[in-house]
């Protein structure tokens, strides 16, 4: 995913910034804890799409603090 569309996403529940995770082709917003998929080159910037992440993915990304 270009850098420059990154610059550009957020969040659609609380407006923070996203993180690109390549391998599993999703954005994390840390603030909320919440991944979305990117299918097909195009991010699913949708409440419903978002998943939450386990303490297990959390750990891992560093993200529960």
């Amino acid at each position: 995913m270009k850098q420059s569309l990154l610059n550009l996403l957020v969040c659609p529940l609380c407006q923070s910034r996203l993180v690109y995770l390549a391998d599993k082709q999703e954005l994390v917003c840390k603030a909320d804890k919440l991944a979305f998929p990117i299918e097909q080159d195009i991010p699913i910037l949708l409440s419903q799409a978002g998943r939450s992440l386990t303490q297990t993915e959390l750990a891992s990304l560093h993200l529960s603090a």
